[in-house]
């Protein structure tokens, strides 16, 4: 059996050979050398384990995790309000005819004159007598700030935080707040529980991560008199919401086989989708903010009921020359999968005797070479533009005329077709001009939105624009996503992935800023921000090497030499020699059937 093994392990050591003819580009050994799949073919690449996982880890908690993640913007919504003045009720006067007689004028962020949302005049209108005379005379009076209270519009909202806490005119920004004290502690967490995935292993932080999610939201509900304990609670859940996706994504993908990887992120990004779709139907249905919070954070902790299948990658664990650990592991998917995985720790030594253990440097690695560092440095932007422009949509949304749950579930809905035509273009024509083009098209699409967004005629105009731009978006998450996911080495990809998040959480904190200035100031100041980021993420798109049909770099050094033949001009071919089999078959037989499929 130890000869077959290091027969087939020498042949997929040698498959860079037969690609020596490859029209396209030439290709590094160390893109298409890897050992490790004839391992994991021997337990089982393409099984039950990977079915199961996929559904429960990989989709089931992204669906889970994108409403205790994203819940809470819908739950801040702050609807539209003014001043509560007391006397309407000795009138026979309707509310708008109250609102004209009580509040002054003021300019919205389209220009337009309304009533005032935080000023009333200064008068006691339950002693008034003769409205008409004040009616003539009230431009002379002086304004104050409201004094019993605000009026909630309830058209759409039973209750949400906001309004039973009333934080709005003086306390305006700290809704705002929140949303930044979220992405302050997803750069911390990033930073922190990155490097721990890579240190530590990806099941430690994944088990850290639902606990702290779970918690953190759950103990958000209870706090919501106390601000100080509100932002606590929603910083803890920011500490591990990253690596809550990011662990089992990692883990799904380094035990599948290289075909199976862009349909492992689409697992994830379908999972989250549906999450967020049905999450505004659920807020519309129930209407109040704390059972709707409930709800949509309980399902989190729920998956701790699988931990039993929970398991360490054992890729990661050959990476830490862990061997004994790892053909646990091995044997845990073999088991699932009707498999007998036999090869003995000393023969798995043997195996990888040849390669070096690398010391790494935390983050510093990543930068060690010209091409790894210009590769990170593109996918942080990448992902820069990505997260400040998705957060922009889902937060405006929200605020855009009309049923902000309809306008949610849109920028939501998009998102499942979206990941399709993502994971066939990346499939297809290579994630790099998939990435590309989605960018660019973003930027023309945000001209026509800043020529017309001040026009209400055009507001179903804006809406659709909007919901297009988050379509692209959502493909470009797709694909930026699978791109690191494929750029980084084992040894380092979690602690990849968590600075592109890092980085695009630290340019995240201006998303509700963003928000902001388009809702109060002027409503086109966001889209001249974000027309300008996808441009130049555009550009830098391109010169990102094609990860399409290479395998996933194992150190530092293959990390460094990732992309160094690829042709600019070109899009990416499946090398001939990875379409064809290995010559002991029958010891390694393949588990490929289409009913076991991830």
């Amino acid at each position: 059996m130890k000869d077959k093994l290091e027969e087939v392990v020498a042949n997929s050591r040698k498959l860079s050979t037969a690609a020596g003819s490859f029209s396209e580009m030439d290709l590094d050994e160390s893109e298409l050398n890897d050992p490790f799949q004839a391992l994991m073919e021997k337990a089982g690449n393409h099984g039950r384990y990977q079915t199961l996982y996929n559904y429960v880890f990989v989709a089931g908690l992204a669906f889970a995790g994108a409403m205790v993640y994203m819940n809470i913007i819908l739950a801040l919504n702050i609807p539209d309000h003014w001043c509560t003045v007391p006397g309407r009720e000795r009138t026979n006067l309707t509310m708008n005819q109250w609102r004209d007689l009580t509040l002054p004028k003021q300019t919205d962020n389209r220009g337009k004159e309304t009533h005032s949302t935080c000023e009333m005049y200064d008068a006691n209108f339950t002693e008034l007598t003769d409205f008409s005379a004040w009616s003539s005379s009230r431009s002379k009076n002086q304004t104050t700030a409201c004094q019993h209270g605000w009026t909630y519009d309830q058209t759409w909202y039973d209750s949400t935080i906001p309004t039973d806490q009333d934080w709005v005119c003086a306390k305006d920004l700290f809704v705002t707040n929140v949303f930044v004290v979220g992405r302050v502690t997803e750069v911390v967490g990033s930073f922190i529980f990155g490097q721990m995935g890579d240190s530590f292993g990806r099941s430690v932080v994944y088990y850290i991560s639902v606990v702290f999610c779970s918690v953190g939201r759950l103990g958000s509900v209870l706090c919501t008199s106390s601000y100080t304990w509100f932002l606590i609670m929603s910083g803890i859940v920011g500490l591990t919401v990253n690596s809550l996706f990011q662990s089992p994504q990692i883990i799904g993908m380094e035990i599948s086989r290289e075909e199976d990887r862009s349909r492992i992120a689409f697992f994830q990004s379908v999972g989250w989708s549906v999450g967020t779709t049905l999450m505004p139907l659920l807020y519309w249905w129930l209407r109040h903010w704390e059972s709707f919070m409930w709800l949509t954070s309980v399902p989190t902790a729920t998956v701790l009921l699988f931990s039993k299948y929970v398991i360490e990658s054992p890729r990661w664990l050959i990476s830490k020359r862990r061997f004994r650990e790892a053909i646990v592991q091995f044997k845990k998917i073999a088991k699932i999968n009707g498999r007998t995985f036999d090869v003995t720790e000393k023969e798995l030594t043997e195996i990888y005797s040849l390669d070096k253990h690398e010391v790494t440097y935390g983050m510093a690695s990543l930068f060690a070479g010209w091409r790894l560092a210009r590769n990170t440095t593109i996918m942080g932007f990448s992902w820069c533009v990505v997260a400040v422009s998705y957060f922009t949509l889902v937060l405006f949304s929200s605020r855009m005329a009309g049923n902000p749950f309809l306008n949610f579930l849109y920028q939501s809905i998009v998102e499942i077709p979206a990941y399709m035509v993502g994971k066939y273009m990346g499939d297809k024509y290579g994630r790099r001009f998939t990435n590309s083009v989605s960018f660019l098209i973003s930027f023309f699409t945000c001209l026509p939105i800043i020529a017309y967004a001040t026009d209400e005629r055009f507001e179903w105009l804006m809406i659709y624009l909007a919901t297009f731009i988050k379509f692209l978006n959502a493909l470009t998450f797709f694909t930026a996503n699978l791109q690191c996911l494929e750029i980084y080495p084992t040894c380092m990809r979690q602690t990849g992935i968590a600075l592109g998040t890092i980085l695009a959480n630290a340019i995240g904190v201006l998303a509700p800023y963003l928000v902001y200035l388009g809702t109060t100031v002027n409503i086109r100041a966001p889209y001249y921000i974000l027309g300008t980021l996808f441009l130049l993420g555009g550009i830098g798109a391109l010169f990102l090497p094609e990860t399409l049909h290479k395998k996933l770099p194992d150190t530092i050094e293959e990390a460094k030499n990732f992309g160094r033949h690829d042709k600019f001009f070109s899009l990416p071919k499946a090398p001939p020699a990875l379409n064809k089999k290995t010559a002991t078959e029958p010891e390694l037989t393949k588990l490929n059937q289409p009913s076991f499929a991830p």
